[in-house]
């Protein structure tokens, strides 16, 4: 039985809003395994929830103590950004408990490869191209000092990482779309995750 439930999506897929309402929706009982970034917090965020926001110091340690799972490097219009998650101790299977991982479709296949597949369930949150890029500029001009290139780099790269090729080669076969209506999307992978990994109904 799967133990952790992984979501990915494309950027402005909802993905962010859907994790989580899933860590707040009781009848799952999800832990929140939080992954690290090297990036700039952004207006809203907050240390510890969407990430743990360290600096090229801190994950230069993780990786010299071999404690990376997965890691993402980005090269964007204000530096190389990291994102990974590290072996800290959040996650422990044995103890029968259930997680909740958000994260890239390359960090969906270590994380396979780490944990075994048969212990991980994909939900991959999809959105119409168009209703995406509507959602990501206005989410930018919120900030306080929009990165509208960063913005475009990181929507074209999404085409690329999120292509039919390697969504097909890592066997995601399932898609959740959230193009208008996120309470159905919402309802319908709340249901997924009780039924794959509770063994229940909701």
């Amino acid at each position: 039985m799967p133990g952790i439930a992984f979501i990915m999506g494309k950027s402005a897929s909802g993905k962010d809003k859907i994790f989580k309402m899933l860590m707040e929706d009781e009848r799952l009982c999800l832990k929140n395994v939080t992954m690290y970034t090297t990036r700039p917090m952004r207006v809203g965020e907050t240390e510890g929830i969407e990430y743990h926001f360290v600096d090229e110091r801190k994950a230069q340690e993780f990786e010299e103590a071999d404690k990376i799972i997965e890691m993402r490097s980005y090269t964007t219009m204000h530096g190389v950004w990291k994102y990974f998650t590290a072996d800290d101790g959040q996650i422990d299977l044995a103890q029968g408990n259930r997680y909740i991982v958000i994260g890239t479709l390359e960090a969906y296949d270590k994380f396979c490869k780490y944990y075994g597949k048969e212990h991980i369930l994909p939900i991959y949150i999809e959105v119409d191209d168009g209703i995406r890029l509507m959602r990501a500029v206005n989410r930018e001009m919120k900030q306080e000092n929009p990165k509208y290139a960063e913005l475009c780099r990181r929507f074209l790269a999404d085409e690329q990482d999120f292509s039919e090729t390697n969504i097909q080669k890592s066997g995601i076969t399932k898609r959740f779309f959230n193009n208008n209506l996120l309470e159905e999307c919402y309802e319908e992978i709340a249901r997924e995750i009780a039924e794959k990994m509770c063994q229940a109904d909701i």
